[in-house]
């Protein structure tokens, strides 16, 4: 039986961007990784209705050279300390490189979606930008965009549901699945 997974942004979405003119920039290290207080308790609830909690980072830093993977290991292994997540998945290649798995292209989903097994029309993808939604969008999963008002373009396809913080994609997400009917056992 294939298995349910959230598939989450990493920056603006577990953790805080640094904003400069509106546009969103990711953190550095684990002393500028600020993690509000509500998305443990969100992603909790997600885990406890039993989805797998992955999350899939675009880190276009570490092919520009000012990050390093030490750094950014050390920010996913305090992630991982801190929160109750399942895997991550990062590429670390810039727009230039045309990497499938780069958001807005729906590689890191479909490969991780293959590693774990998981169904894709019966996943989520959470993102704070147009590329989370598109690459969702694209793998075939529902989209949950969590609007930050940054200064940049919106999604391209129209997210399944447009909130304004994590806690409020996992009610979304949670109403969704008990909305749900599921087939009888018995095929009737």
């Amino acid at each position: 039986m294939a298995r349910r997974a959230v598939f989450l942004d990493r920056d603006g979405v577990l953790n805080r961007v640094l904003l400069r003119n509106g546009k969103p920039y990711p953190p550095r290290s684990i002393e500028e990784m600020i993690i509000p207080q509500g998305v443990g308790p969100a992603l909790a609830r997600l885990q406890a209705a039993g989805f797998l909690l992955i999350v899939l980072t675009n880190q276009p830093d570490i092919a520009r050279g000012s990050l390093t993977w030490a750094d950014l290991d050390a920010m996913h292994e305090h992630m991982s300390r801190v929160l109750p997540l399942d895997a991550f998945r990062v590429c670390d290649h810039d727009d230039s490189s045309c990497c499938p798995c780069r958001k807005p292209k729906p590689g890191l989903i479909i490969h991780a979606a293959n590693d774990f097994g998981i169904d894709r029309t019966a996943s989520f993808m959470v993102g704070d930008r147009w590329r989370d939604v598109d690459a969702g969008a694209a793998a075939g999963c529902r989209t949950v965009w969590i609007d930050m008002g940054y200064s940049e373009r919106g999604p391209s396809t129209q997210p399944s549901a447009k909130v304004s913080g994590l806690g409020e994609a996992a009610d979304w997400i949670l109403a969704q699945v008990e909305n749900e009917t599921l087939p009888s056992p018995l095929g009737v």
